[in-house]
């Protein structure tokens, strides 16, 4: 295997340049993560990839002002080769794309799932968790990834009307490629591998039990990432993935497994919502009011097309909870940068009363 075959270019190896200070630094690609313990694929310096456990320089993680300026699955980055075999990651080196979320809990954090990504699988089952509005959520995120958005949906013997939910999905994802997939019947994986190719990477996104794990094995041709069987309860899956991946498959290219995301917490996807809602957005241009805001107002289009059957009232109420919640997450992102910029002025003040005392001594 070479560099090439995992996405290596003259684009990276300009970048590579720029940011490799010494000699004896090497250019790798982080193909898992361990809570800040990463397994890379690097350079072996005679044209080929070596794979080497490495860790995050204290430099780095130093000058890192949030997550996302730390190594993430499908990063490259500049690693030093350490006398115990394992390597420090000195660089990170700017990502193309990248797939991202906002921490779990309370903290208002950016969480890079996937990096340097060409396109960005989201599977849902056509079980009893079928949801489309969780789906919006999926496609908001991939669209401000940069990476190109294909809907997958799996579990087709499980659901009495697939042509019904197809309709569905593709009401809420527009032009989007929407494929239909029975990866534990061996069928349909050649949809997947048709966007792939050698350099190309795609990443799996979607809860848990949705069947991501089967179709990388159906890519593989062996049972390798471990499968298990959802409740039948609920149709709700449980994690089997518990670390993110970056597999590469022997027909070429490489995909990233990821662990289920049942809570999906948007980060920075506003101008993704015009996009992901352009048919409300069409309707809003004819509301008697500009600043409509969709709710009950006199003249909303949109409340009209919702009365004369031309949008479903689920639809405005998902677009309506979505733009609350970005409101929500703005707000906190501005008291974060207040209190982050609070936090320095005072790190400066100290430093400077301390050179000032030192010169007067």
């Amino acid at each position: 295997m070479r560099l090439s075959d995992i996405g290596w270019d003259a684009g990276w190896e300009a970048e590579f340049a720029a940011a490799a200070s010494t000699a004896d630094t090497r250019p790798a690609r982080v193909a898992v993560e361990y809570n800040h313990i990463y397994r890379v694929l690097a350079s072996d310096g005679d044209g080929g990839v070596a794979e080497l456990e490495a860790m995050s320089s204290g430099r780095l993680k130093h000058h890192a002002a949030s997550r996302r300026e730390l190594p993430a699955v499908g990063d490259w980055v500049v690693v030093r080769q350490r006398p115990d075999e394992r390597a420090n990651i000195v660089a990170l080196l700017p990502r193309r794309t990248h797939f991202s979320r906002k921490v779990a809990g309370l903290v208002t954090d950016e969480q890079v799932v996937a990096a340097n990504v060409d396109v960005v699988f989201l599977v849902m089952a056509l079980d009893a968790d079928f949801s489309v509005r969780r789906l919006e959520r999926y496609l908001l995120t991939a669209r401000e990834s940069g990476a190109a958005p294909v809907v997958i949906l799996t579990k087709p013997d499980l659901c009495a009307d697939v042509e019904a939910r197809v309709a569905e999905v593709s009401g809420s994802s527009g032009a989007l490629p929407v494929h239909v997939l029975n990866p534990r019947a061996g069928e349909g994986s050649d949809q997947v591998s048709r966007y792939l190719g050698t350099g190309r990477t795609g990443a799996l996104l979607g809860s848990s039990g949705v069947g991501k794990s089967t179709i990388i094995n159906r890519l593989l041709g062996a049972e390798v990432q471990r499968t298990r069987a959802v409740r039948e309860s609920d149709s709700k899956g449980r994690h089997t993935t518990i670390h993110r991946e970056l597999v590469v498959l022997p027909g070429g290219g490489m995909i990233i497994d990821t662990p289920g995301m049942r809570e999906l917490q948007l980060w920075d996807v506003g101008e993704s919502v015009r996009d992901a809602f352009d048919d409300i957005e069409a309707l809003s241009g004819s509301c008697r009011f500009t600043d409509c805001r969709h709710g009950g107002e006199p003249g909303c289009a949109v409340k009209a097309a919702i009365e004369d059957g031309r949008l479903p009232a689920e639809r405005r109420e998902s677009y309506l909870s979505l733009q609350g919640e970005l409101a929500h997450l703005a707000q906190q992102r501005d008291e974060r940068a207040q209190r982050e910029e609070k936090r320095r002025a005072k790190v400066a003040g100290k430093a400077h009363k301390a050179h000032a005392r030192s010169r007067r001594q």
